[in-house]
């Protein structure tokens, strides 16, 4: 069942001819008991999109749908307002009362709605210790930790049931270490509640731990969505490869392509690669993900030669960095288990991962 349906919408800042559009077209659905996030660079219309179902932009033209109900439809002159979509929103800098207790700050919208003392206190009693606060309802905010902020700001949005959660970079305020944990919490929580959720993110790892489905957005249209393996594994265009991974590209000239499978010349070589898109011709450009080239001190398959330049730890692995400069300039990443000695190595380029575009 559709929690959350958007048809066609645009959205413009500013009018006339300096009318700067936003978004252009765009169209998606929300199932229940579903995670879908929306990824992509600043600018792309992601925290837009959001704004627009949240109520708290107005669109120019389109439809929304919070399950059969229409809550905006420019054709009818209908825009619901925010406080009447029954929507929950986590925004990215958690927007908590600094002077009211963790208690307080998330039984505000329930007093708002004029609900009772004893129903109030029946659903805090039951929401702040699915999300680990049940000892902490008479702290502060200053007194709260970055996480147990966030997980305040969650209990806020869920109190008072809403069909579908809209999250705002839930986890950008929080250090590395920190969001690692509470990507975690996050999912489990997402998983064992049921929740229906509309999140907007920026980083592709977050989008493919947290999310069921992913909506990449690039310049206000959605350039693909589908589930975090497919998105990562098959891209369709070059964005969305580059936007989901991280890459080497390389300076490869296509010489023929035969179906799915491309020849193309690369530092002196002749390599098969695998097309992706439609557009193959002399000006294509050549990906592979760092994590798909394979080390090999002595001559491969589908492979080039090029010395070690440097290689860098990361704690569970090293990545080595190959160069080999002068005209015909050649660049390439690769993760190893162990430090590479100096030297020139063969690194093997797997016909399935090297990427046409």
């Amino acid at each position: 069942m559709k929690e959350l349906s958007v048809d066609n919408l645009y959205l413009d800042y500013g009018s006339g001819a300096a009318a700067n559009a936003i978004l252009k077209g765009v169209s998606m659905e929300l199932q229940r008991g579903e995670v879908v996030a929306l990824l992509g660079p600043s600018g792309s219309g992601k925290t837009t999109l959001l704004r627009a179902v949240a109520g708290l932009e107005s669109p120019k033209s389109g439809k929304i749908y919070i399950g059969e109900r229409a809550v905006f439809d420019h054709e009818r002159r209908l825009d619901t307002p925010a406080e009447e979509r029954n929507l929950g929103l986590v925004f990215q800098s958690y927007a908590l009362w600094p002077h009211k207790t963790v208690y307080d700050n998330v039984a505000y919208g329930l007093k708002l709605r004029k609900m009772r003392g004893s129903e109030i206190a029946a659903r805090l009693d039951k929401v702040l210790p699915q999300l680990g606060l049940g000892q902490l309802a008479q702290r502060y905010p200053h007194q709260l930790s970055g996480g147990q902020q966030q997980r305040v700001a969650i209990a806020r949005a869920l109190v008072y049931n809403p069909p579908v959660i809209l999250l705002d970079e839930p986890l950008s305020n929080l250090d590395a270490k920190l969001r690692e944990e509470a990507r975690a919490f996050l999912r489990e929580l997402i998983v064992r509640l049921g929740l229906s959720a509309l999140m907007v993110t920026h980083d592709q790892s977050e989008a493919m731990a947290i999310a069921d489905r992913i909506l990449l957005l690039n310049n206000g249209k959605i350039e693909q969505q589908g589930i975090p393996q497919s998105m990562y594994e098959t891209p369709d265009t070059l964005f969305a490869a580059e936007f989901m991974g991280s890459n080497n590209r390389l300076p490869g000239q296509v010489l023929q392509r035969d179906g799915a499978r491309v020849s193309l010349r690369l530092d002196g070589a002749t390599l098969h690669g695998t097309a992706r898109g439609t557009n193959t011709g002399p000006e294509s450009t050549t990906v592979i993900r760092v994590e798909q080239v394979l080390v090999a001190a002595t001559q491969v398959d589908n492979a080039i030669r090029l010395p070690l330049l440097t290689c860098m730890y990361l704690g569970d692995r090293w990545e080595c960095l190959f160069h080999r400069g002068g005209t015909n300039e050649i660049k390439l990443r690769a993760y190893t288990s162990q430090k590479l000695e100096a030297g020139e190595y063969w690194l093997q380029l797997p016909e399935d991962k090297l990427w046409v575009f």
